[in-house]
């Protein structure tokens, strides 16, 4: 056992121990801490805390140390937000870009209306859902979750016997990714073994037996839907637009208005404005109450969503939405002629090849969402070297308790 003093928390959540033979990262540590460990390859285990920090708060999950998510949930609110707020102004620095970041916008508990839950066979038969523990694949059941929507947690049940019949091929490990709309609880399934023929009929039909018993909206297998009682539906600013089965959507409604209403504070005056990696419209409908609005994304059922939820709303300017690959097929400056004002929300790669085309255009505001300070800084690179200025960044705890930021820049020229 080694004695060690934790000097900051790095950028995967972790305490980091600076020592005469490297940096050791110690789990579930902060600051000023003084732990014993066992240390291996630059890592603590067995780590037992000898002083804590005035910081440390006592976690409120029942899986808290085991469960490999929330793992910040020890650490007073202030100096948590705080920490985020500094990495995204370490990932700034790294290319050279000094702005304003402002306080990280936080979010409460309880709020998470989309989560990932494994599905696994206990030994003694039953079938669990959890998250995945610290560091490995064993399953942490969840019967408690402060993160998750209340109304998520209270279906975990009735979601394990949805799960049962898909694990009929020793090879699955089925992940739930549950998602509350305004429909009710909408369930698309991936890890389940395909390639010897897939879900038998047999198990076919217990699956959605169990997930009409369980009222679920919808049932899907990796987007094939399976069962449809109700067409999920979510509101996007006056628009209600139906989810496609396993399609993208912000994790936290708080969240997803804060990012938004400063997208729109960003372009009010604008006259024409795009939207980049659209998805389903979380921001192409807000935006199309100030202005007429281009949008893009890959995804074609998110397209198709989103074309169905212009007849929901009213009061809206004129929308265009293409399906288009924005990383093999950019939107030009020819494309975009016309648009004085710009969003985009990339994937966590980035949008490098569809940033650089942004940089040529002639608008004269920019709005990046991203959930990636690192990737978001390079892209802003390329902004800021063909005239733009980072006006503004705002970060955003969108994933409470974990080291995730999510952020909105501005940048004008």
């Amino acid at each position: 056992m080694e004695i060690l003093s934790i000097d900051r928390v790095g950028g995967q959540g972790d305490g980091v121990a600076n020592t005469p033979n490297g940096p050791v990262f110690v789990p579930l540590t902060l600051p000023g801490e003084t732990v014993r460990a066992v240390v291996a390859d630059g890592r603590a285990e067995q780590v037992e805390i000898v002083t804590a920090s005035a910081d440390r708060i006592a976690p409120v999950s029942p899986q808290y140390g085991d469960c490999g998510g929330c793992s910040l949930q020890h650490w007073a609110a202030e100096p948590y937000l705080d920490w985020k707020r500094e990495q995204v102004r370490l990932a700034l620095a790294r290319e050279g870009i000094e702005t304003e970041i402002e306080a990280t916008v936080a979010t409460p508990a309880g709020t998470r209306r989309r989560v990932a839950l494994h599905a696994r066979r206990m030994p003694d038969g039953r079938v669990a859902l959890g998250f995945k523990a610290r560091r490995s694949w064993r399953l942490v059941e969840v019967t408690a979750c402060p993160i998750a929507d209340p109304r998520i947690v209270a279906a975990i049940p009735m979601l394990a016997e949805v799960a049962a019949p898909l694990l009929e091929h020793p090879k699955s490990a089925p992940t739930l990714h549950v998602t509350w709309t305004l429909s009710g609880l909408d369930v698309d399934v991936t890890g389940v073994e395909r390639r010897t023929g897939g879900l038998s009929g047999d198990a076919q039909m217990r699956a959605i037996a169990a997930a009409q018993r369980a009222d679920l909206a919808r049932l899907s297998l990796a987007g094939d839907v399976m069962m449809m009682a109700r067409q999920p539906k979510v509101a996007f600013g006056p628009a209600t637009v139906p989810l496609p089965a396993g399609g993208f959507l912000q994790a936290v409604p708080e969240a997803e208005a804060a990012m938004v209403s400063r997208a729109l504070a960003a372009v009010k005056g604008a006259k024409k404005i795009a939207d980049l990696f659209c998805g389903a419209g979380t921001f192409t409908f807000p935006l199309a109450t100030v202005a007429p609005v281009i949008a893009a994304d890959a995804s074609k059922p998110g397209i198709d969503a989103l074309k169905i939820g212009v007849g929901s709303a009213k009061g809206m300017k004129a929308i265009t939405a293409e399906a288009r690959d924005l990383f093999r097929r950019p939107l030009t400056p020819f494309d975009l002629k016309g648009c004085d004002a710009i969003v985009f929300d990339p994937p966590r790669a980035g949008a490098i090849e569809q940033t650089a085309q942004i940089a040529d255009t002639k608008a004269s505001v920019v709005v990046g969402v991203s959930c990636n300070p690192q990737t978001f800084a390079r892209d802003a690179r390329v902004l800021i070297d063909k005239g733009f200025r980072l006006e503004t960044v705002t970060p955003v705890d969108q994933f409470l308790w974990s080291a995730h930021v999510e952020l909105v820049g501005i940048f004008r020229r």
